[in-house]
């Protein structure tokens, strides 16, 4: 297939990029960094619809975002429908979160449960999922989770290894529940999920759902450093309004796929 991807220099698409290129399919690689194939700014509409002209992609695969600050809503949402007007005959795989719920339901989200997101980043993303599937009805939104594991470590595991050097003074949520995902098996998934035909929400993330506090000892301990120098907190004790068991029911993904999504204890270790 003939790819277009965005966000594609970020920590997903650095390995989504190869593992697709290593398959044999073309990649037209578009990111903000000088490494970028193609450089993209998905805000900007005329740009986007540009360059899914000019590459005319079978697939294209919308990573793009921003966590937090002011270019977080126009990239996020804006961007996010751009590309989806654009889209046109193009198979759109466009990547969400698992912050689009609030975290308060006793079981594991499934992909029918309306978003309930508490924070800005997680209400952006519902967002752009409500825009993208006004603007191409076809598309594929896949939910995932913290992502990690990859050649280097990933923003979220930094932190936990950042704390326990003792560079930073950070504590880790005990009530703060998620499902990591090996970018590895999310790179693989993708590629799978870009030919099947699928479309909505879909769940993929990781078979463990633990807490960001245990996922951190988990990143210290197989980086080979003293996981007992991490501090525990709880939302609670912070009055923060932030989401909490945000588990993600992948069966339906794990019907769809070939691709194991590991737990993050099989990966990590105990």
């Amino acid at each position: 297939m003939r790819f277009l991807v965005t966000g594609a220099t970020g920590y997903l698409g650095s390995h989504f990029v190869p593992l697709a290129r290593a398959q044999g399919h073309e990649v037209v690689a578009a990111g903000h960094a000088r490494t970028a194939d193609l450089q993209l700014d998905v805000r900007d509409s005329a740009a986007v619809e540009r360059a899914v002209r000019d590459m005319a992609p079978e697939a294209i695969i919308h990573m793009a975002y921003v966590q937090d600050g002011p270019d977080a809503w126009p990239v996020n949402v804006d961007g996010a429908a751009n590309v989806a007007r654009a889209a046109g005959t193009a198979r759109l795989v466009h990547l969400s979160s698992d912050v689009v719920f609030d975290g308060r339901k006793a079981v594991p989200y499934v992909e029918d449960d309306p978003p309930t997101p508490v924070t800005d980043y997680g209400r952006s993303k519902a967002e752009a999922e409500s825009r993208v599937r006004a603007a191409a009805p076809a598309a594929l939104l896949v939910r995932t989770s913290l992502i990690y594991g990859g050649r280097t470590p990933s923003n979220h595991e930094q932190l936990a290894l950042r704390a326990a050097e003792a560079t930073t003074e950070t504590s880790f949520f005990t009530d703060e529940l998620r499902c990591p995902v090996q970018v590895d098996d999310l790179a693989a998934a993708l590629l799978e999920l870009a030919a099947a035909d699928v479309a909505g929400p879909l769940h993929v993330a990781g078979a463990d759902t633990v807490s960001r506090h245990t996922f951190a000892r988990l990143v210290v301990a197989a980086h080979g450093l003293d996981p007992e120098r991490l501090a525990a907190t709880t939302t609670t004790a912070l009055a923060l309004v932030r989401p909490l068991a945000c588990a993600l029911d992948c069966a339906r993904a794990r019907r769809l796929l070939h691709t194991e999504l590991r737990g993050v204890r099989t990966v990590l270790g105990p």
